[in-house]
């Protein structure tokens, strides 16, 4: 099976600057560069084919510019600078095989994570695989025992299946007779709501506020002789319950009162028996 191209960073503009000769061991410095006047501006795109990983700066075009293959990270092939994020170093190399190093930078502090990042993820999965194609090698070259775990010939097994028992629930008690629930009585607030019809009360009549005194049975209608008349008076007002008429000492001392008075009797007033017109006050 052929392997196959795939990009794992493309940043759209990237800065290549020619760069002077390390003197020391210490690193390069971007502030060495001339930052102000790139020597070429392009596109910049990490493509990976199987374990190789390359870095290739490309113009608007799409034409190659330069190529730089990466076979460690971080390692001689990249290389930050010590006195900035967005500069790196690399190391280009043509198909006749000569390498050179220029310098690369970006505008954006974030494309310059893109780049680090995807570099940093590529060599750590690749790291991964050999760790698993190693182990791989070590079981096939020193095999364990192995486990038998086939039935052997006349060797059966019993699987018992079976359903569990589904247990009823207890069906709710009521707390009426037989079953029926009891009905509570509404809050005394629901009464009184919208629409509700509050019962009125008729006030208690006169003569069921007075206690009636108990009526005494006659033997006879006719008085008979010897018979009071004040025990006469007495029964006739417990026939009425209670509610006798005044002595005639007590009518008329009522009449003189009123007739003494200065307006006379207005409750009594009738025109007079001679039909002459005038009313008697």
């Amino acid at each position: 099976m052929a392997d196959y191209e795939r990009v794992i960073c493309v940043k759209p503009e990237v800065h290549v600057f020619r760069i002077p000769p390390r003197t020391t061991n210490r690193g390069y410095r971007a502030a060495d560069w001339k930052l102000d006047a790139p020597d070429w501006t392009g596109r910049l795109r990490i493509v990976t084919k199987g374990n190789n990983v390359f870095i290739k700066l490309e113009d608007k075009a799409g034409e190659l510019f330069a190529q730089a293959p990466i076979e460690s990270y971080p390692g001689i092939e990249v290389e930050a600078v010590l006195d900035s994020s967005r500069y790196f170093v690399i190391r280009i190399q043509d198909d006749s095989g000569r390498k050179a190093f220029i310098g690369i930078g970006f505008q954006d502090r974030g494309d310059s994570f893109d780049f680090n990042v995807a570099l940093q993820d590529h060599f750590k999965l690749l790291k991964q695989q050999k760790e698993l194609e190693k182990e791989e090698q070590d079981a096939a070259k020193n095999p364990g025992p192995k486990l038998d775990l086939g039935f052997k010939e006349g060797q059966t097994i019993t699987i018992n299946i079976g359903n569990k028992p589904v247990k009823s629930r207890p069906k709710p008690s009521g707390g009426g007779v037989g079953g029926t629930p009891v009905l509570l009585p509404p809050p005394p607030g629901a009464a009184a709501g919208a629409g509700a019809r509050v019962p009125v009360i008729p006030p208690p009549s006169r003569a069921a506020a007075q206690p009636s005194q108990p009526v005494q049975p006659q033997s006879s209608n006719n008085v008979p002789a010897g018979f009071g008349a004040s025990q006469g008076q007495q029964q006739g007002a417990n026939l009425l319950g209670g509610f006798s008429a005044p002595p005639p000492a007590a009518q008329q001392q009522q009449r003189t009162n009123t007739a003494g008075s200065e307006w006379g009797e207005f409750t009594s007033a009738q025109q007079s028996a001679d039909g002459g017109g005038w009313v008697q006050f």
